[in-house]
């Protein structure tokens, strides 16, 4: 179940999401003119539908025809252009709204902690990156067009009715409390509607994305039906929270519908009287009811906007939630660049806890690289191996002591420099579903293929990549799964080796490959820790061999010095 998102105002959300909108200004404005004048046009559209009543209809007269048509098929042609123009002008403006905001969602995500994104589950990222950033443009821009068409519509049609009959205009007034109380019954209830449909979609995206990622394991134990059963759950809420929006709409027309009739019926019959004392004619009055039906349109039209507006506020909580989470590891004030390093890395009495962990994972931890030097690191499960490895990277920061490369806290030196100097191949093999060669390029786009090619041929992956259909050109498949597991490895090693960083830092590189491939794998290993510094963890003795020195870790803390195997 995905935690609901802190509650957040209105005015909030358009004071936090109104500077995406500002540089499409000019987009808006043009759109802002079309939608004011496309009312105008409709006005002037019933005015001659009252004419040709009086003057063509009632009298029986043809010849008025010859003038009015003309005018009105060039007010439709008029009204067709400039509601096109107002459709093209919003979604040019709120597509590349929607464009922006998603892509300051997304580098943000790629800025927060490891910690703080192996904490939420991927479907639910996406439904925020997707369905509540969409909702949060329905209401910037979209709310916008809406007001502004509200609002002319007001001006030009309560105008209209002035002109027409003023005291009969006055009697339409009975008529808008009633509106405008509806709609905001409604709109209130329509505001925990909406937050549960966005928390609910946000979870069913989250259950899919887990199952299908797993879908080996779900078919190997036979738990599809459970996994359908998780699903349906999530799927029920959304359901729920669904019927719950359509019995706040579905109630809403018929109350509208309710209202109009009365002030229609009102009018029809006020207005008959004003036929017979001179102040109206027939056509007047079936003008004034058609106005009088384009007025109450935007005061209806309340319902939908408030759908949107709180279905804005829902997604905009949700996205708040992540864009206000700081990164954790950032560049300090005043890092600078390294340049190449030597490779001397230095873990100095550091201690590391785990967020929501009782007990630190590191507390007094030592360690040193030499340049050049191949450190292995053994210990128990859970004794923190793994947890080195990301304050190497730096994908987590130390609460206590300091890591350092080549003398530097590496705090003090550029995320860029630091990552363009240490290299790192996890336990999960990580590949897009892309070419070969730019799954080996991805580390550096900018190299030839010469370079991809010597690299894949010093990870001894050129062979099979040959043989694969498309060669470097061919697709690897979701997460590679086109390849063998030991070829995924071997295109990480490559890519690795085409950074050519002099720090690399290797966590388990052989977990889940058989003998064959870990032998294959191994070499491949030998040609990137050539002339480099590294750290290796491993359980596999042919990778162990590699190493020059191996330092074993406790649970807990070393009491301040290395274990020296």
């Amino acid at each position: 179940m995905v935690a609901a998102a802190p509650s957040v105002a209105l005015r909030t959300l358009v004071r936090r999401f109104w500077p995406f909108a500002r540089p499409y200004k000019r987009q808006i404005a043009l759109g802002m003119i079309f939608v004011a004048l496309v009312p105008a046009v409709a006005a002037v559209e019933i005015w001659l539908f009252k004419v040709a009543i009086d003057e063509v209809v009632v009298p029986a007269e043809l010849g008025p025809l010859a003038w009015i048509a003309p005018v009105v098929i060039g007010l439709t042609l008029l009204g067709g252009l400039l509601a096109f123009g107002e459709d093209y002008a919003w979604t040019w403006a709120g597509e590349r709204f929607l464009l922006d905001l998603r892509l300051r969602f997304f580098s943000h995500l790629q800025r927060l902690s490891l910690e703080s994104l192996d904490r939420r589950r991927t479907g639910d990222l996406l439904s925020r990156l997707s369905g509540d950033i969409a909702a949060i443009e329905s209401f910037v821009l979209g709310g916008l067009a809406e007001l502004v068409s509200s609002a002319a519509r007001i001006l030009f049609f309560a105008g209209a009715l002035a002109l027409l009959d003023w005291r009969l205009a006055l009697v339409t007034l009975v008529v808008v409390p009633p509106f405008a109380l509806a709609g905001r019954w409604f709109a209130r209830l329509a505001k925990d509607a909406a937050r549960e449909k966005r928390r609910r979609s946000g979870s069913l995206n989250a259950v899919a994305e887990e199952s299908l990622g797993n879908a080996a394991l779900v078919q190997s134990t036979d738990q599809a039906d459970r996994e359908n059963t998780r699903l349906r759950r999530e799927g029920e809420g959304i359901v729920q929270a669904e019927l719950s929006a359509a019995r706040v709409s579905g109630a809403f027309g018929p109350v509208v519908a309710m209202i109009e009739l009365a002030g229609a019926l009102s009018i029809m019959a006020l207005g008959t009287w004003s036929i017979q004392s001179g102040r109206l004619s027939i056509g007047g009055l079936l003008a004034f009811l058609a106005y009088l039906s384009q007025l109450l349109r935007p005061i209806s039209d309340l319902g939908h906007l408030a759908s949107t507006m709180f279905a804005a506020a829902a997604g905009g909580e949700r996205v708040f939630e992540l864009l206000d989470e700081k990164p954790t590891v950032t560049d300090r004030p005043g890092a600078r660049d390294l340049g190449r390093a030597r490779g001397a890395m230095e873990v100095n009495d550091v201690t590391f806890t785990y967020r929501d962990s009782p007990e630190p994972v590191l507390e007094g931890f030592n360690l040193k690289i030499y340049p050049g030097e191949i450190v292995a690191l053994m210990g128990a499960s859970g004794a923190g191996k793994s947890t080195v490895t990301r304050l190497l990277t730096r994908f987590s920061d130390p609460q206590a002591g300091v890591v350092r490369l080549d003398g530097h806290d590496i705090r003090d030196i550029t995320l860029s420099s630091l990552r363009a100097n240490v290299g790192y191949l996890g336990q999960e093999t990580l590949l897009f579903d892309t070419t070969v060669r730019e799954n080996i390029a991805f580390g550096r786009p900018e190299a030839t293929l010469e370079e991809i090619e010597a690299a894949a041929r010093v990870a001894g992956a050129h062979e099979f990549i040959t043989a694969l259909p498309g060669g470097y050109e061919g697709r690897v498949g979701p997460r590679g799964r086109a390849l063998s597991g030991g070829q995924r490895r071997r295109l990480e090693i490559a890519r690795t080796l085409l950074r050519d960083t002099p720090v690399v830092v290797l966590d388990e590189p052989t977990t889940g490959l058989d003998q064959d491939a870990v032998g294959t794998v191994g070499e491949s290993l030998r040609q990137l820790l050539r002339d480099r510094s590294a750290l290796l963890i491993s359980h596999d003795p042919a990778v162990l061999r590699l190493a020059d020195r191996t330092v074993s870790i406790d649970a807990v803390a070393t009491g301040g010095r290395e274990a020296v195997v």
